[in-house]
């Protein structure tokens, strides 16, 4: 049964300009305010073991009977699904759409779970096990759509690859692309060695001993699906990420390659200059990122640089 977990109290909203540097917070007016309803669902992860997903909801959610749409949004590296849930503020209640987080499961560990192919299994059923838990609630199959950051990033583009037809559009922001050059890159960050660690225990080795379990992991190994795959995608990446610090060879070299593949490909690159995913928030660049799909208002064009 989905446990209650607490109401939301009201927060400003911001309104982004499109310079990529700005951070301007434009709040709205106090009567727009809306409160988010948050639950807790448990589910089954591919392994057998019972996890835990974060819902997001309009307090008003079931009342009128209009269905939501809904929003997948795995957690980052090391991130928990409740902590993951915090970046989206008020916007489920103030937009009027549904967001689910959940724990994750990797083929041997949960915060780390790194694309595992059980994993992007379970988002894909996230719609289902979400409806499921909450009857009362209708959600619209035919907006589907898939944000994360980071790690989380890199498994809404394999979920996007994976299960093609499931989703209406996906945002992936300072997404690790090829998992083999992250296992090294690792080395270069405070407690390198640990991720390492973690990654060969997770995965199955480093990358030589293991390059096709790397590869599998890997969104650039899955251009051409893609490519055609006809979801609207953002790509979101920084020139000034610390934690995955090529994102130019990373993100950036990702959608150069689905558009020389695919020039007519409904993906879009937003470059910028922040730090690691902190435009994947409710007071940065996410109502921007959910202006382009329809899921906030047009106040402003969605910010492409």
């Amino acid at each position: 049964m989905p446990r209650l977990v607490r109401l939301v109290p009201p927060i400003a909203v911001a309104v982004l300009c499109a310079a990529p540097v700005a951070h301007a917070r434009v709040p709205v007016p106090a009567d727009q305010h809306q409160v988010v309803r948050e639950l807790v669902i448990p589910y089954v992860a591919h392994d057998g073991v019972e996890r835990h997903a974060v819902v997001l909801l309009p307090e008003d959610a079931g009342h009128d009977g209009r269905p939501l749409p809904l929003v997948i949004s795995p957690h980052g590296r090391g991130v928990t699904a409740e902590a993951n849930a915090r970046i989206w503020g008020d916007l489920p209640g103030r937009f009027g759409f549904a967001v689910v987080s959940p724990d994750g499961q990797g083929r041997r560990l949960g915060l780390y779970s790194w694309g595992y192919r059980g994993q992007i299994d379970d988002l894909a059923r996230m719609p289902q096990i979400v409806a499921d838990a909450l009857p009362s609630v209708r959600f619209d199959e035919r907006r589907i759509y898939a944000f994360g950051g980071s790690m989380g990033g890199q498994e809404v583009l394999l979920l996007a690859a994976q299960h093609p037809g499931l989703l209406t559009g996906v945002s992936a922001f300072d997404a690790p692309t090829d998992m083999a050059r992250r296992y090294r890159d690792f080395a270069s960050l405070r407690g390198g060695r640990e991720l390492q660690r973690l990654a060969r225990e997770e995965i199955g080795g480093d990358p030589a001993q293991a390059p096709e379990a790397y590869a599998e992991r890997s969104p650039d190994n899955y251009v051409a699906a893609l490519a055609y795959s006809g979801i609207p995608m953002e790509i979101w990446w920084s020139t000034r990420d610390r934690v995955i610090r090529d994102q130019a060879a990373e993100s950036g070299a990702l959608f150069d390659e689905l558009k020389l593949v695919n020039p007519a490909a409904p993906i879009e690159q937003c470059k910028g200059m922040w730090r690691h995913t902190v435009e994947m928030d409710w007071n940065r660049r996410l109502p921007a990122a959910l202006r382009h799909f329809g899921l906030a208002p047009e106040r402003h064009p969605a910010p492409f640089f």
